[in-house]
């Protein structure tokens, strides 16, 4: 499989703070293997309390966690960043780390459209809409996510623990 690489940083807007030093990494074409064997892949990588399902429409994110997103099935534009951030186009086989605080939104998907989401260590995870009461919370809780040990289809040797250092 030909596999490419990309990561982008976002600026805080003031309502989607996004993550001050982590950048969000895109994996495309990053797996060719069946809904369990990325189950397994992840769990092994201590990626777990999974779930599988679509992603919201409308801009989120998640203060105390970080966040995998593997797609399953179909394609889909997601925004990151918030409402200035950057639009991209995902696929089958593609995986996205999203830093706690990275704003993600559905912009568009295949009626046929599946991801499959888990968390560093199985944390639990909280979801913040960019409210302006949320923000000054959401600011003390992103540094404190805790870090992921592994690359969540790489182990060891992936390019989360070079650029997440």
């Amino acid at each position: 499989m030909n596999s490419t690489f990309n990561s982008f940083f976002f600026e805080d807007d003031g309502y989607y703070p996004n993550h001050p030093f982590l950048p969000t990494l895109f994996y495309s074409k990053a797996i060719d293997v069946s809904k369990e064997d990325v189950t397994q892949t992840l769990a092994k990588n201590q990626w777990s309390n999974q779930w599988t399902g679509g992603v919201f429409d409308y801009h989120h994110y998640h203060s105390t966690s970080h966040e995998v997103l593997v797609v399953l099935k179909g394609a889909a534009t997601l925004t990151l960043g918030g409402p200035q951030g950057r639009r991209i186009d995902i696929e089958k086989n593609d995986l996205l780390v999203i830093p706690a605080g990275v704003a993600h939104k559905n912009e568009g998907a295949t009626e046929d459209f599946k991801v499959l989401g888990a968390y560093p260590f199985g944390n639990s995870f909280d979801l913040k809409t960019g409210q302006k009461h949320e923000y000054e919370t959401a600011l003390n809780e992103i540094p404190e996510a805790p870090y992921p040990e592994a690359d969540p289809i790489l182990g060891k040797k992936g390019p989360l623990l070079e650029l997440w250092v």
